[in-house]
């Protein structure tokens, strides 16, 4: 993998193009997510188009889950065939996401999260990951209330 899951899963929360964004991005984060074998890392455009409008008919066949899948192929339908792209791939138990770059920038094109045929997809998370660090707690002044005006 060329980035950390960590900073992939953080990536992947600023993509607002992606609607299931927060549940690929907590699945990418959770400790048992672990980079998977990748022989292609580096694809383009038009060979991720065609293999994923071909998985998006197989998963509608076989009644596998997916996420994210429609979010792909229409950023996708937006890019030119040739762009380059670099494809991460994670796994935990019967679960796999995609998540397709640009490169350099890490700017998230779009992911996919399936499960194998009969395994519902994890749980979404309750909040947003946006934030990993520790909360503060922000204290505003209270004034006395004037109950006689």
């Amino acid at each position: 993998m060329t980035i950390s899951r960590l900073q992939l899963a953080d990536a992947l929360l600023t993509a607002t193009h992606i609607a299931e964004r927060n549940l690929i991005a907590a699945f990418i984060a959770d400790a048992a997510t672990e980079p998977a074998p990748n022989p292609f890392p580096n694809t383009s455009v038009g060979a991720v188009r065609q293999i994923w409008r071909q998985r998006a008919a197989e998963f509608q066949s076989f009644d596998v889950q997916v996420a994210g899948l429609a979010c792909l192929l229409g950023a996708l339908s937006d890019m030119s065939v040739s762009e380059p792209l670099v494809q991460e791939i994670l796994r935990a138990g019967p679960h796999t996401a995609n998540v397709f770059d640009q490169g350099a920038h890490c700017q998230i094109v779009g992911a996919v999260l399936y499960g194998k045929p009969g395994h519902a997809l994890p749980d979404a998370p309750a909040m947003p990951l946006a934030h990993r660090g520790p909360r503060r707690r922000v204290r505003t002044a209270v004034g006395q209330l004037d109950l006689f005006m």
